[in-house]
């Protein structure tokens, strides 16, 4: 954005300041302002007093002698200019790839995106609290993709109680009233001002909230961002999730005061320019401050690791090494360390081959992501002494190295709930948590205890008196090839579906990035609590996946006589199934837990893995 642009977007803030705060005049402390006029567009209700705020907006914006599109909490999302306007979907707008006419391509695209909070402290100014104020946010309009919070190039706010005004330019610092801010510098959490909204059951803040000096609740989520860039907040957050049309002004004021503002897991916010999307917010003074609020929210002040059990794929060189550099490591913090027994076994083995040093040089070869960490390994351990089975692990964590398969088939036998951390040395490795090459940073991390839980569902499935459980799924077959299966599906008792089909997949949310979406099924995230239910080509043409709670009771029952099924459980276990036989499905009472250290997981984990299906990466056997 050039300095033209800057002179004449700040001209209209100014403006529009000037305007909206004489329009306030009679209004601020008078009830019928606050009276209910309708439903805004962001969901929430709007008040007379929003209204008149956000129509000098439309009317500014509109008499202006170039387009631009405005996002407003009250009338949502507008194309506006030339003495035009248009609602339209933002989105839709930037990523529309349909031809366009020779007419469209002449005309003159819009120029900004201005993201507006017309009144940020409504029932505030109502009451005549003096915490109110209005922002306008100004970002570019980017080519072919959607608008981010990473596009916004101004940001300004007016406090209409106090009169200050805050504005910042990205790449050019931040001012209230033409003077630069300086954020606070306090670390002491015994010592600081806190401002901000958790939500009812938050026991992870309590810590927080009781340890710190003093706790502000003002109402208002832009002016309290705008105090942490100022120092007159040390801190700052938002657990219920704020509006990102309120907080996009003020964000970039935080980050040009030089402060700190991210999500609630110490990611940068970069959420996507609409009116309906919302953000958890978590800003601080200083990045001293900032890491110790964001491990208390995230429960991550958790019990110290002292003992780590090390589980491998045997039947590849590169993970077996890998493995024992892991266990050198883990051995020379004084740690306590099991090795689950085949990996015990295979160690061993390999420590006696002749040929040990070409097989060295040989994975290093063929590995130069793990080459440095393989070159000089202590095979001078019995490594008997640190054998354990699965199912007597009982360490602070598990370290699984494999891929998918290596994961499921450990967490089915371990028999205590045990975090698992994964590091993918397989193919797609969509359950673990990180890539073999940023494996000693991220154990750094977990020790300084630096890391949170994640739990998971499971299924348990029950059959003539035998129970089986998975993570992922479990798939009922035909023992034949090529032929189909007659099946009766019942969902708490009621009859939803009968057909014939080569299989079925009952899916938890875990599973869904599986077998089941190769099925046809939807991707869901784990945090929903269902079951999903998907036919494997079903001769039947209305039928399609669906979804259940993970609260109801699934049975399967066979209906044609003669024709054998098998069920497998998460591709490890598989069982067979006759003539009206039943499986019965619910949640087990037993959950996986997974050691987290890359907040944002599961949607940026369908994205990278997904999308080319992990085949870029080579496989070394033994």
């Amino acid at each position: 954005m050039n300095q033209d642009d800057i002179d004449m977007c700040r001209n209209i803030a100014t403006t529009v300041f000037e305007k909206v705060e004489k329009l306030l005049e009679g209004q601020v402390g008078n009830p019928k302002a606050g009276e209910f006029v309708k439903i805004g567009a962001d969901g929430t209700p709007t008040s007379y007093i929003d209204i008149i705020a956000e129509d000098e907006v439309i009317k500014l914006l509109k008499d202006a002698d170039f387009e631009s599109y405005l996002i407003s909490e009250e009338i949502g999302e507008l194309k506006l200019g030339k003495g035009k306007q248009e609602s339209i979907s933002l989105s839709e707008e930037l990523l529309n790839n349909t031809p366009k006419t020779k007419k469209e391509m002449q005309e003159e695209k819009p120029k900004f995106i201005f993201l507006i909070d017309p009144l940020d402290g409504t029932s505030n100014a109502i009451k005549n609290i003096p915490a109110y104020c209005m922002s306008i946010a100004v970002a570019n309009v980017p080519e072919g993709r959607e608008a981010t919070l990473d596009d916004v190039q101004l940001g300004f706010v007016k406090n209409y109680a106090k009169g200050n005004f805050y504005e910042a330019v990205k790449g050019n610092g931040a001012k209230r009233n033409g003077e630069p801010m300086t954020p606070s510098s306090e670390a002491d959490l015994t010592k600081i001002s806190l401002g901000g909204f958790t939500k009812s059951k938050t026991l992870s803040v309590s810590k927080l909230v009781d340890t710190a000096r003093r706790m502000r609740v003002l109402g208002s989520v832009v002016l309290e961002l705008a105090y942490v860039a100022s120092g007159k907040y040390d801190a700052f957050l938002d657990l219920r999730g704020s509006r990102i049309i309120d907080i996009a002004a003020s964000k970039l004021i935080v980050e040009e005061a030089g402060a700190i503002v991210t999500d609630k897991y110490g990611e940068k916010l970069n959420s996507r320019l609409s009116i309906y999307e919302k953000a958890v917010v978590v800003s601080a003074g200083n990045q001293d401050l900032h890491k110790q609020i964001i491990k208390i929210i995230n429960n991550d002040e958790l019990d110290k690791i002292q003992s780590v059990a090390i589980v491998s794929r045997v039947d590849e060189y590169k993970s077996v090494l890998f493995s024992l550099k892991i266990f050198e490591t883990l051995v020379q913090k004084n740690l306590e360390i099991v090795l689950e027994s085949s990996l015990a076994e295979k160690l061993e083995e390999i420590k006696k081959n002749p040929e040990l040093h070409n097989i060295i040089a040989k994975t290093m070869n063929e590995t130069p992501e793990i080459a440095k960490h393989i070159e000089s390994l202590n095979f001078n351990y019995n490594f008997r002494d640190y054998a354990k089975e699965l199912n007597e692990l009982r360490s602070d964590m598990a370290i699984i190295l494999g891929g998918d398969g290596t994961l499921l088939r450990t967490q089915n036998q371990l028999t205590k709930e045990i975090p698992i951390f994964g590091i993918n040395m397989g193919t797609v490795g969509f359950l673990t948590e990180i890539e073999v090459e940023n494996t000693f940073e991220a154990l750094d991390a977990i020790l300084d205890g630096e890391w949170s839980k994640e739990k998971r569902t499971q299924i348990i499935i029950s059959h003539e008196n035998q129970t089986f459980r998975a993570l992922n799924e479990v798939v009922i077959m035909t023992a034949r090839p090529a032929k189909m299966l007659h099946y009766e599906i019942s969902v708490d008792g009621e009859v939803v579906e009968e057909l014939r089909a080569d299989g079925l997949i009952i899916s938890t949310p875990s599973g869904s990035t599986a077998y089941s979406m190769s099925a046809g099924g939807p991707i869901v995230d784990p945090k929903v609590g269902a079951f999903i239910i998907v036919p494997i080509c079903p001769y039947k043409l209305g039928v399609r996946p669906f979804v259940v709670s993970d609260a109801s009771e699934i049975r399967i029952k066979l209906l044609k006589r003669g024709k054998k099924a098998i069920f497998v459980m998460d591709g490890q276990v598989q069982k067979e199934v006759n003539y009206m036989e039943e499986l019965i499905i619910k949640k087990s009472e037993k959950d996986v837990y997974f050691m987290r250290i890359n907040k944002k997981y599961f949607y940026k984990k369908v994205k990278d893995k997904l999308n080319e299906g992990g085949l870029d990466i080579i496989n070394r056997v033994l």
